[in-house]
């Protein structure tokens, strides 16, 4: 599945660049996030716990930033296993565009794909749950990194 947006972000591009390569800022942005940890400059280890129509799983799985163009965006690609439940892997490619010294756009365009008990569950829930899942981290990345701008949400 393919997921295509932006966020406005009311805070400056090295600001917001700075906040998408801080493994603790990720972490508090993440739903369902348990833990995030760098392992290298460019490779974090995650655990994710999340609920899915009527199956929670906990993922472990590796991160890593590729093609870094630094203040600019890079391209993130992660995958997990969740055991019975199966494995999701992904990815998504991130560009800041700076609107005004003050303000950035973030414009991702993001792909996934699952496996396993996951996949069985359907695809227009799957597609919901992961547009639902993206649009939460992003709009928990805007408060965090722009405070004032609106409250964090857990949906884990």
């Amino acid at each position: 599945m393919q997921m295509n947006d932006s966020q406005r972000i009311p805070a400056s591009k090295a600001k917001v660049w700075a906040a998408l390569n801080d493994p603790e800022i990720l972490r508090r942005c993440i739903p369902g996030c348990q833990s995030l940890e760098m392992a290298s400059p460019t490779e974090m280890t995650a655990i994710v716990v999340l609920k899915v129509g009527p199956v929670k799983a906990t993922f472990s799985g590796k991160v890593t930033l590729t093609d870094i163009d630094a203040p600019n965006g890079y391209r993130i690609v992660g995958e997990g296993a969740g055991g019975v439940a199966g494995f999701a892997k992904g990815g998504a490619t991130v560009r800041l565009e700076e609107e005004s010294p003050d303000v950035t756009i973030l414009h991702y365009e993001a792909d996934a794909q699952i496996g396993g008990k996951l996949a069985q569950l359907g695809a227009r829930l799957i597609d919901s749950t992961s547009r639902k899942l993206a649009a939460n981290f992003f709009e928990n990345f805007a408060a965090v990194v722009a405070p004032s701008s609106w409250p964090m949400r857990d949906t884990a």
